[in-house]
């Protein structure tokens, strides 16, 4: 027993190898990739926003839709994904009805489907703004307007109507520098209202105008577009258009330039709108 107490206690150490010691996982750089990925698809979809014009976002709004259309600002789908464009129903803040019907049914209003009446109408509106485009553009035969001046105009439909735009270059103003209406605006004015006979559609006059420098003390671009409106409706009703056609004369000051630069010339302009007779 004397012998037994001199042996040294055996002590086993038990050692936890941890294989690939310090990696911690790679949860994060799968969260970090869906990150990257979405913050591009928000810049891509603000590059998008930006770069195209309104008939362009309706486009790429159908492509994503069903092919099948159930109304006249939808790419087809019913419902929250229906391809529906935001930038499309550009008439809601003025009509004030929230849907593409003036007079919307309580079970159509959200998503303003368009009824068979109003489908015709809008065939016959197509057809009228065809007829006048022609008449003014000479797509089908001889134009109304001189070659110099079909470089200032532009049209476009939407869904307000056709909006007719006469706008200013550097060489060639639609004002002069006391305000007064230059030969070219006088001779746009004319050769629309004889444009406008071929069409009984009601209209609405528009005006914008380029940005005025900052230095300013007071910014003259409301009082400016307000009296380039003014001045433009008496020019047309003077040479012979129905006053009682015009529905609302509108300034828009330098709040919607056509150029990303605002003190660009190309933003003086006026609109003309045929507006639908839905």
């Amino acid at each position: 027993m004397s012998g037994d107490s001199n042996v040294a206690p055996v002590i086993i150490k038990r050692k936890k190898v941890i294989a690939g010691g310090g990696h911690h996982g790679g949860a994060w750089k799968v969260a970090y990739a869906d990150f990257v990925t979405a913050m591009m698809a928000f810049f891509m979809l603000m590059w998008l926003l930006n770069a195209t014009t309104e008939k362009q976002r309706k486009g790429i709004a159908d492509y994503f839709s069903p092919t099948v259309a159930l109304a006249r600002v939808s790419g087809g789908g019913d419902g929250a994904l229906g391809g529906s464009s935001v930038f499309s129903e550009n008439t809601l803040p003025r009509v004030g009805t929230g849907a593409t019907n003036l007079r919307p049914t309580e079970a159509n209003a959200a998503r303003g489907a368009v009824s068979q009446g109003e489908d015709t109408a809008d065939k016959a509106d197509a057809e009228e703004f065809e007829a006048l485009e022609e008449a003014l553009l000479g797509r089908g035969g001889e134009s109304l307007v001189a070659d110099e001046m079909l470089r200032h105009i532009e049209t476009r439909v939407t869904d307000e109507g056709l909006v007719i735009e006469f706008f200013a270059t550097e060489a060639s103003p639609l004002f002069d520098a006391s305000g007064a209406p230059t030969a070219l605006l006088r001779g746009l004015a004319r050769m629309l209202v004889q444009a406008a006979e071929v069409v009984t559609n009601p209209v609405a006059i528009e005006a914008h105008t380029a940005a005025f420098p900052r230095v300013l003390r007071k910014d003259p671009a409301w009082d400016v577009s307000a009296n380039r409106a003014a001045m433009f409706r008496e020019l047309v009703t003077g040479e012979g258009f129905d006053p009682d056609r015009v529905r609302r004369v509108t300034a828009h000051a330098d709040k919607e330039p056509m150029r990303r630069n605002p003190m660009d010339i190309r933003n003086n302009r006026l609109e003309v709108v045929f507006l639908r007779t839905r």
